[in-house]
Protein backbone atom coordinates (compact mmCIF):
# COMPACT_ATOMS: atom_id res chain seq x y z
CA UNK A 1 0.00 0.00 0.00
CA UNK A 2 1.02 3.89 -0.36
CA UNK A 3 3.71 4.82 2.07
CA UNK A 4 4.57 1.34 3.19
CA UNK A 5 7.84 -0.22 2.61
CA UNK A 6 8.07 -4.01 1.39
CA UNK A 7 9.75 -4.57 5.17
CA UNK A 8 6.74 -3.30 6.83
CA UNK A 9 4.47 -5.09 4.26
CA UNK A 10 6.07 -8.40 4.94
CA UNK A 11 6.21 -7.92 8.99
CA UNK A 12 2.64 -7.12 8.59
CA UNK A 13 1.40 -9.95 6.69
CA UNK A 14 4.57 -12.59 8.13
CA UNK A 15 5.32 -13.30 4.64
CA UNK A 16 8.94 -14.01 5.31
CA UNK A 17 8.70 -16.58 8.33
CA UNK A 18 5.80 -18.24 6.28
CA UNK A 19 8.12 -18.75 3.42
CA UNK A 20 10.72 -19.89 5.80
CA UNK A 21 7.90 -22.46 7.46
CA UNK A 22 6.75 -23.42 3.96
CA UNK A 23 10.17 -23.48 2.04
CA UNK A 24 9.26 -21.16 -0.58
CA UNK A 25 11.20 -18.64 -2.51
CA UNK A 26 9.92 -14.55 -1.77
CA UNK A 27 10.25 -11.57 -3.44
CA UNK A 28 8.91 -8.18 -2.47
CA UNK A 29 9.31 -5.30 -4.52
CA UNK A 30 9.16 -1.74 -3.12
CA UNK A 31 8.47 1.45 -4.99
CA UNK A 32 11.53 4.26 -4.62
CA UNK A 33 10.18 7.43 -3.54
CA UNK A 34 11.55 9.02 -7.17
CA UNK A 35 9.07 7.24 -8.80
CA UNK A 36 6.11 7.72 -6.15
CA UNK A 37 6.75 10.26 -3.40
CA UNK A 38 4.08 8.21 -1.43
CA UNK A 39 5.55 4.90 -2.50
CA UNK A 40 2.47 3.93 -4.51
CA UNK A 41 2.90 1.64 -7.06
CA UNK A 42 1.72 3.56 -10.26
CA UNK A 43 -1.03 0.80 -10.76
CA UNK A 44 -2.99 3.88 -13.06
CA UNK A 45 -0.51 4.85 -15.21
CA UNK A 46 -0.79 3.73 -18.48
CA UNK A 47 3.47 3.67 -19.01
CA UNK A 48 3.45 1.55 -15.66
CA UNK A 49 0.98 -0.79 -16.43
CA UNK A 50 1.58 -2.10 -19.97
CA UNK A 51 3.36 -4.93 -21.01
CA UNK A 52 6.80 -4.87 -21.31
CA UNK A 53 6.88 -0.98 -19.75
CA UNK A 54 7.58 0.84 -16.86
CA UNK A 55 6.92 -0.86 -13.11
CA UNK A 56 5.01 -3.91 -14.81
CA UNK A 57 8.35 -4.70 -16.76
CA UNK A 58 10.05 -4.10 -14.08
CA UNK A 59 8.30 -6.51 -11.71
CA UNK A 60 8.57 -9.25 -14.38
CA UNK A 61 11.80 -8.81 -14.79
CA UNK A 62 12.48 -9.35 -10.75
CA UNK A 63 10.70 -12.07 -10.72
CA UNK A 64 12.04 -13.87 -14.06
CA UNK A 65 15.48 -13.25 -12.33
CA UNK A 66 14.18 -14.35 -8.88
CA UNK A 67 13.03 -17.96 -11.20
CA UNK A 68 16.11 -18.33 -12.70
CA UNK A 69 18.40 -17.44 -10.10
CA UNK A 70 16.69 -19.72 -7.71
CA UNK A 71 15.79 -22.20 -10.21
CA UNK A 72 12.08 -21.95 -9.05
CA UNK A 73 9.12 -23.97 -11.11
CA UNK A 74 7.92 -20.97 -13.28
CA UNK A 75 4.70 -22.70 -13.01
CA UNK A 76 4.21 -22.47 -9.14
CA UNK A 77 4.72 -18.31 -9.18
CA UNK A 78 2.03 -16.42 -7.22
CA UNK A 79 1.29 -12.83 -6.50
CA UNK A 80 0.02 -10.86 -3.98
CA UNK A 81 -0.61 -6.76 -3.48
CA UNK A 82 -2.27 -4.59 -0.80
CA UNK A 83 -4.22 -1.67 -1.97
CA UNK A 84 -2.39 0.25 -4.59
CA UNK A 85 0.18 -2.93 -5.03
CA UNK A 86 -3.32 -4.85 -5.30
CA UNK A 87 -3.91 -2.54 -7.86
CA UNK A 88 -0.48 -3.64 -9.64
CA UNK A 89 -1.36 -7.27 -8.71
CA UNK A 90 -4.53 -6.76 -10.99
CA UNK A 91 -2.29 -4.95 -13.94
CA UNK A 92 0.89 -7.70 -13.83
CA UNK A 93 -2.34 -10.52 -13.79
CA UNK A 94 -3.63 -8.93 -16.70
CA UNK A 95 -0.19 -7.72 -18.45
CA UNK A 96 1.75 -11.01 -17.82
CA UNK A 97 -1.08 -13.94 -17.51
CA UNK A 98 1.81 -16.70 -18.64
CA UNK A 99 4.38 -15.59 -15.56
CA UNK A 100 1.47 -16.19 -12.78
CA UNK A 101 -0.03 -19.13 -11.59
CA UNK A 102 -2.59 -17.10 -9.65
CA UNK A 103 -2.85 -13.79 -6.85
CA UNK A 104 -4.58 -12.12 -5.12
CA UNK A 105 -6.19 -8.54 -4.87
CA UNK A 106 -5.95 -7.17 -1.34
CA UNK A 107 -8.08 -4.22 -1.15
CA UNK A 108 -7.27 -2.97 -4.43
CA UNK A 109 -8.65 -2.12 -7.92
CA UNK A 110 -9.59 -3.60 -11.30
CA UNK A 111 -6.81 -3.34 -14.16
CA UNK A 112 -6.56 -0.40 -16.10
CA UNK A 113 -9.96 1.76 -15.03
CA UNK A 114 -7.73 5.03 -14.49
CA UNK A 115 -5.25 7.14 -16.48
CA UNK A 116 -4.59 9.80 -14.02
CA UNK A 117 -4.42 11.25 -10.23
CA UNK A 118 -7.50 12.62 -9.89
CA UNK A 119 -8.97 9.45 -11.85
CA UNK A 120 -7.36 6.93 -9.63
CA UNK A 121 -9.06 8.53 -6.34
CA UNK A 122 -12.18 8.59 -8.24
CA UNK A 123 -11.75 4.75 -9.08
CA UNK A 124 -10.68 4.24 -5.02
CA UNK A 125 -13.98 5.73 -4.11
CA UNK A 126 -15.85 3.44 -6.71
CA UNK A 127 -16.81 6.19 -8.67
CA UNK A 128 -16.57 6.08 -12.97
CA UNK A 129 -15.68 2.53 -12.81
CA UNK A 130 -16.11 0.78 -16.05
CA UNK A 131 -19.12 -2.28 -16.89
CA UNK A 132 -18.74 -5.70 -16.44
CA UNK A 133 -17.83 -5.90 -20.38
CA UNK A 134 -15.34 -2.65 -20.45
CA UNK A 135 -13.52 -4.32 -17.41
CA UNK A 136 -13.13 -7.80 -18.98
CA UNK A 137 -12.10 -6.18 -22.21
CA UNK A 138 -9.72 -4.05 -20.72
CA UNK A 139 -7.97 -7.01 -18.81
CA UNK A 140 -7.97 -9.45 -21.96
CA UNK A 141 -6.17 -6.54 -24.60
CA UNK A 142 -3.50 -6.11 -21.99
CA UNK A 143 -2.11 -9.10 -22.40
CA UNK A 144 -1.41 -9.53 -26.64
CA UNK A 145 -2.64 -12.70 -28.27
CA UNK A 146 -2.50 -14.59 -25.01
CA UNK A 147 -4.29 -17.65 -25.29
CA UNK A 148 -3.15 -19.76 -22.47
CA UNK A 149 -5.03 -20.73 -19.01
CA UNK A 150 -5.38 -17.55 -17.26
CA UNK A 151 -4.33 -16.88 -13.72
CA UNK A 152 -7.01 -17.72 -10.31
CA UNK A 153 -7.31 -14.96 -8.80
CA UNK A 154 -8.59 -14.04 -5.19
CA UNK A 155 -10.43 -11.09 -3.89
CA UNK A 156 -9.83 -9.48 -0.58
CA UNK A 157 -11.59 -6.36 0.66
CA UNK A 158 -13.47 -5.22 3.99
CA UNK A 159 -16.93 -3.35 3.99
CA UNK A 160 -15.20 -0.93 5.99
CA UNK A 161 -12.33 0.09 3.86
CA UNK A 162 -12.06 3.76 3.73
CA UNK A 163 -9.48 3.97 1.05
CA UNK A 164 -10.53 1.75 -1.50
CA UNK A 165 -14.42 1.37 -1.88
CA UNK A 166 -15.27 -2.11 -1.64
CA UNK A 167 -17.10 -1.80 -4.83
CA UNK A 168 -13.33 -2.23 -6.97
CA UNK A 169 -14.06 -5.88 -5.62
CA UNK A 170 -16.97 -6.26 -7.12
CA UNK A 171 -15.64 -4.93 -10.17
CA UNK A 172 -12.67 -7.03 -9.77
CA UNK A 173 -14.97 -10.13 -10.37
CA UNK A 174 -16.49 -8.87 -13.14
CA UNK A 175 -13.33 -8.43 -14.87
CA UNK A 176 -11.83 -11.74 -14.15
Amino acid sequence: GCTQTAAAYDHAAGWSALADEAGFALLLPEQMPGNNPNRCFNWFAPGDIRRDSGEALSIRQMVAAMVHQHRLNPDRVYINGLSAGGGMTAAMLATYPEVFAGGAVIAGLPFGVAETVPQAFDRMRGHGLPDARSLETLARKASGDFQGPWPSLSIWHGSADATVAASNADALVQQW
